[in-house]
């Protein structure tokens, strides 16, 4: 306890350093320094609350015992005997929630996201599915107070979206969606459906950490090879008349992005940049997970579009989450962006997983075949 007590007090003169540097007038007009240390003023608040909390339960449950050791007084004592548990209580749930914040941060949670949504199996119900999915995640966006910038759109010939990919900015944004990369299932009665039955649909979702640093990725032009080539119009924006869309293949990795929304060659090539180094960068991350344990238990993985995380069962209602086997009869509001009763508990699940602690309690009904 008193290395965790240490480090709390280390953690608490940091953020009373920062309290005072983001005070400072040329702190306040250096935009990238003040946003840098207002993202880490934050972060340490909710440690820095937790741990003046803690510390005061500490002093108060040690006087108490201290009172109970010397108190002659039997109303007293009952008095102090009847406080103590509530006292303990709250004492080591702050220190469960200690234990948690505490835990190496994951550099990439606060970073904007990179969405790609793409239907997959279900033909025109799957295309329907993933543009029900994609104003999903457009709504928790929104609830969030993030900002959604469409990247690059493929609409259906009928109805729906054949591949959307999405820039979503704002504080931690991939700390919260990097848990959605996978196969999502649909199964409900489509509208074409003339005898009622259930029909199983699925899309793919993946969410790549969006590079804001120079240095994080390092990328050869002579490793790039560049082809440009007229937008087809189809589910983009217009036709174009000039070689304006733009395709770049990574050769050592065999990554392949294109670009042909935008109307100038410029622009398309920055997008497709973006989303490249986003690539790269989660890729360049596995590599280094592997290399530090093969072993790690993790939600988050390569997020294999072959693996299937969640179903949404609208004849019952239901969603159900397979990796936790949570299931929630709550679809409509779970549609409607209210992903945090899906989200909070995955981010619990993973955290009780790197505090080794049981996660049994996570085991439900996984009704779903």
């Amino acid at each position: 306890m008193l290395e965790i007590k240490d480090k709390l007090a280390e953690i608490h003169k940091s953020f009373l350093n920062i309290e005072k540097e983001i005070a400072k007038p040329e702190t306040v007009g250096d935009v990238k320094k003040y946003t840098k240390l207002m993202r880490e003023y934050k972060r340490l608040k909710k440690i820095v609350d937790n741990y003046l909390e803690w510390d005061k339960l500490e002093r108060e449950i040690a006087d108490q015992k201290e009172m109970l050791s010397i108190e002659k007084d039997p109303e007293l004592i009952e008095m102090i005997k009847a406080e103590l548990p509530e006292l303990e209580e709250k004492y080591n749930a702050i220190t469960d929630e200690l234990n948690v914040l505490l835990l190496p941060r994951d550099p990439l949670d606060e970073k904007s996201a990179i969405l790609e949504i793409r239907a997959g199996t279900g033909g025109d119900e799957a295309a329907l599915f993933a543009e029900e999915i994609y104003r999903m995640y457009c709504r928790y966006a929104e609830l969030n107070k993030w900002k959604v910038e469409i990247m690059s759109i493929s609409t259906a010939e009928g109805a729906g979206i054949k591949e959307v990919i999405s820039e979503i900015s704002g504080d931690d944004v991939y700390g919260r969606l990097k848990y959605e990369g996978g196969v999502h299932r649909v199964q409900r009665v489509p509208v074409t459906e003339s005898q009622g039955r259930v029909h199983t649909s699925a899309i793919t979702v993946a969410v790549l950490p969006q590079a804001d640093e120079i240095d994080e990725v390092q990328i050869d032009e002579k490793d790039l090879k560049i082809d440009v080539y007229r937008s087809s119009g189809a589910g983009g924006q217009h036709v174009n008349k000039t070689d304006s869309a733009v395709r770049i293949t990574h050769i050592p990795t065999g990554i392949v992005v294109a670009m042909q929304d935008e109307r100038s060659q410029i622009q398309n090539r920055a997008r497709a940049m973006k989303v490249l180094e986003a690539k790269l960068l989660k890729l360049e991350r596995e590599k280094r997970d592997q290399e530090v344990s093969s072993q790690r238990r993790s939600l988050v993985g390569s997020g294999d579009r072959s693996e299937k995380i969640r179903t949404y069962n609208f004849p019952q209602g239901r969603v159900t989450d397979h990796r936790i086997k949570l299931t929630l009869y709550r679809i409509n509001e779970i549609m409607e962006g209210s992903l945090d009763m899906i989200i909070d508990p995955l981010i619990h699940y993973q955290n009780a997983l790197l505090l080794g602690q049981s996660v049994e309690e996570f085991s439900g009904s996984d009704e779903d075949e």
